[in-house]
């Protein structure tokens, strides 16, 4: 696909927000606090256009005033979103070495994932050590109905926030083996939690497998799920229920480094 030319995009754009955007990239390139005079200077706009952006980003913490000089910088709220996406972020760096300790003993190819928007995004990935690869994409994301990840985080939302996602984006059909009901998947659900995995039993893709475990953080919350993905005639018998284990090790694992503590059953 070709891309938009400057006029086209230009066309689309929220001038107010684009301006806000451009005078927060400014303040965050200097070292130094700026005046409003200075600021107006650099963008070379109206000092009333500076003064009523900066306040509304003052006011909503974007961007700090100091007491004594006036002048203007970033403010704190963008530590505080950042540090929120850094831990969202930081998931890959955790599970990268368990989802490598996984791959060397499978071989098979293994995958982290997340949920965005209702639907499964894939974070990482460490590609089959067997000649027949699996094609996928970091980036790639899944109904997540119908795929091993999205189930063994669907198993875990509050029942509104599962039929809200449902509502969205609909029960497509990719296979002749895929869950298209609802009370089928919430039954699927209720077997994931009791078992601690999901599979995907070529609900995407005929022929191919794969076996996911939920990942909880901190809180006890799951929002990241492993998985391990192959083909039906390698992952079947004995071998499935290796990878079974040691999807679940990987998963338990991962969640133990994010500082996640199984209570202790009585």
């Amino acid at each position: 696909m070709e891309n938009s030319k400057p006029s086209e995009k230009k066309s689309s754009h929220v001038q107010s927000v684009e301006r806000a955007l451009l005078l927060i990239e400014l303040l965050a390139k200097e070292d130094s606090e700026m005046t409003l005079t200075e600021i107006a200077t650099r963008l070379n706009w109206p000092k009333s256009t500076v003064y009523g952006l900066i306040s509304t980003l003052r006011d909503y913490r974007y961007v700090d005033q100091s007491e004594e000089t006036g002048c203007y910088r970033l403010g704190i709220r963008f530590f505080e979103l950042g540090n929120q996406i850094g831990h969202s972020w930081d998931i890959r760096s955790i599970a990268k070495p368990f989802m490598q300790k996984l791959n060397n003993q499978l071989g098979d190819m293994i995958q982290l994932a997340t949920e965005d928007q209702g639907e499964v995004l894939y974070l990482d990935k460490i590609d089959s050590h067997h000649l027949i690869r699996i094609v996928s994409e970091i980036g790639r994301r899944l109904p997540m109905h119908c795929s091993g990840l999205g189930k063994s985080i669907l198993a875990y939302l509050p029942a509104g926030k599962v039929r809200q996602i449902i509502r969205q984006h609909g029960m497509h059909s990719f296979t002749e083996r895929t869950i298209t009901t609802l009370p089928a998947l919430l039954k699927e659900l209720e077997q994931i939690r009791s078992q601690g995995y999901a599979v995907d039993d070529q609900e995407v893709m005929m022929g191919l497998r794969c076996v996911a475990a939920p990942i909880f953080d901190s809180r006890g919350q799951v929002k990241y799920a492993v998985s391990v993905s192959g083909l039906c005639s390698q992952m079947n018998g004995e071998r499935m229920e290796r990878v079974i284990v040691l999807v679940k090790e990987t998963a338990d694992s991962i969640s133990s480094a994010m500082g996640y503590r199984k209570l202790k059953q009585d």
